[in-house]
C-alpha cells in the first residue's frame, strides 16, 4: 500500500492520540468523516495499522524495573534458534526480543518488579531454556527517551 501525505498526517493524529475520533481528525484536516474512516480501515486491512492500544506506566502497575538482557545461544543452528524465540515469546516480563548481530545473538526487554523479581525471573524462567550459552544484564538508571510515535 502506497501511503499519501493525507494518510501520514492522519497517522500522525492516530500515534499521538489514538482515542481522537474520526469526527476530530476530519475537523482538523478538513476532510469528511466518512474519507477519514475509509482511510483508517484500509490502513488497519493493509496492516499499516496494526492495532490501537493504551500505553501504561510501567511503575504505576509495580513493573517498573526495565532490564536489558543479552543473550548467547550455545550455537547458531537454525532449530535451537527458532526453539529459543518460540520459548521466550511466552515469557511475560520480556516485552521485546531482539535477535540481533554482534558478540550477542539476542536482546531482551524485561520488565519487572524490582532487582528481586529479577533475580527469580533470570533463575527460574530465562536460564531454564534451552540452549543460552550466557547472558548480561544491563539495569536501567533513567529513560532518556521513549517513544512508541514513528515520525512520517
Amino acid at each position: 500500500m502506497k501511503i499519501d501525505a493525507l494518510d501520514k498526517r492522519i497517522l500522525n493524529h492516530l500515534q499521538q492520540d489514538s482515542k481522537k475520533t474520526n469526527k476530530e481528525i476530519s475537523n482538523d484536516l478538513g476532510l469528511s468523516v466518512t474519507a477519514i474512516y475509509e482511510r483508517i480501515r484500509k490502513m488497519e486491512r493493509a496492516g499499516v495499522i496494526r492495532g490501537h492500544v493504551a500505553l501504561l506506566n510501567p511503575e504505576m502497575v509495580e513493573k517498573g524495573f526495565m532490564v536489558l538482557c543479552q543473550i548467547k545461544l550455545t550455537q547458531h543452528k537454525k532449530d535451537f534458534l527458532t526453539k529459543f524465540e518460540k520459548e521466550v515469546t511466552s515469557l511475560p516480563e520480556v516485552i521485546e526480543c531482539l535477535h540481533v548481530s554482534g558478540d550477542f545473538d539476542y536482546i531482551l526487554k524485561v520488565l519487572v518488579k524490582d532487582m528481586d523479581a529479577y533475580r527469580e525471573f533470570l533463575v527460574t524462567k530465562l536460564t531454564t531454556l534451552d540452549h543460552i550459552g550466557s547472558t548480561k544484564s544491563i539495569f536501567t538508571i533513567s529513560k532518556v527517551k521513549q517513544t512508541t510515535e514513528i515520525i512520517l
